[in-house]
């Protein structure tokens, strides 16, 4: 038998449950015209969603298309039960996807070769390709599903599927920052076969985005790691690791990280193709 997958990381996943009685309503959630801020209490039992063609699976949905906002991406995280998954996970042949592993480990089987992810463990599938999905391990498992509608290209290849785990990618440093912010990079930004990048971002403590991004790039960002005052349009807003923050285009944002551990997010945008002139347009 084999042995129990055990933690290597720090990465946050969902507890579930529900609040008490006694609890105070008032919460950092927030839905604006620019931004949405879902803190991590917000991810209970009542909210969890549930999929065709799984087993022993349940999963909070943290962003969706939704027309005049952020329309390009869904992001679940995904919880699954010893033995549960799919044969059938994905059932739109347009949808590529990214997996990472925050907790136990998974088996992913795609076009006959099966591929072992433990906690750190990251997968690019590509649309149309079929794949299924296990938990063969004794514990629970969880892992974030980023799903887009790719945009093909006529002269440009699709992209390949690869299974790679973070601690085996060096971060790269921004600039004159003293490597306080650095980010994960699991796609090599010149590949324009690629229209997603899900990357991972990480502060030290104190560092922080010295001005107000402001770009076209959609953004969903999990945070996976520590907590910071992040800059959400003309708000300031105090997040934590388990809070999910969903931006639209042109939102500005900065960020301090605060406390005495790193800052990490799982971060999601759109990248390497025109802006569409019209619905379903490129």
């Amino acid at each position: 038998m084999e042995e129990p997958i055990m933690s290597r990381s720090n990465y946050y996943t969902p507890k579930g449950g529900l609040p008490t009685q006694s609890e105070l309503i008032t919460d950092r959630a927030m839905f604006t015209e620019a931004y949405v801020v879902i803190p991590r209490r917000t991810n209970t039992d009542i909210v969890a969603s549930a999929l065709p063609f799984w087993m022993g699976m349940r999963m909070w949905v943290l962003a969706r298309p939704l027309s005049g906002f952020s329309e390009s991406f869904s992001h679940y995280v995904v919880e699954l039960e010893p033995s549960g998954g799919s044969e059938h996970p994905e059932t739109d042949k347009g949808a590529e996807a990214v997996l990472f592993v925050v907790k136990g480990a998974i088996s992913l089987r795609v076009d006959q070769r099966e591929f072992f992810m433990s906690e750190g463990g990251y997968a690019y599938i590509p649309a149309g390709v079929d794949w299924q999905i296990f938990n063969r391990e004794q514990n629970k498992a969880c892992f974030h599903w980023i799903r887009k509608s790719y945009v093909r290209l006529e002269f440009i290849e699709s992209p390949e599927i690869f299974v790679v785990n973070e601690r085996d990618i060096a971060p790269i440093s921004m600039p004159d920052t003293d490597d306080k912010w650095s980010t994960t990079r699991f796609v090599d930004p010149s590949d324009m076969r690629h229209d997603m990048h899900v990357n991972i971002v990480t502060f030290q403590p104190g560092g922080l985005i010295p001005f107000a991004e402001t770009h076209v790039m959609e953004h969903g960002l999990y945070v996976l790691e520590g907590k910071a005052v992040y800059r959400l349009n003309q708000d300031w807003v105090e997040v934590e690791a388990g809070d999910y923050i969903w931006l639209r285009a042109f939102c500005p944002q900065a960020c301090y990280a605060a406390g005495p551990d790193p800052f990490r997010y799982l971060l999601y945008k759109d990248v390497n193709r025109h802006m569409p002139l019209s619905p379903g347009g490129l």
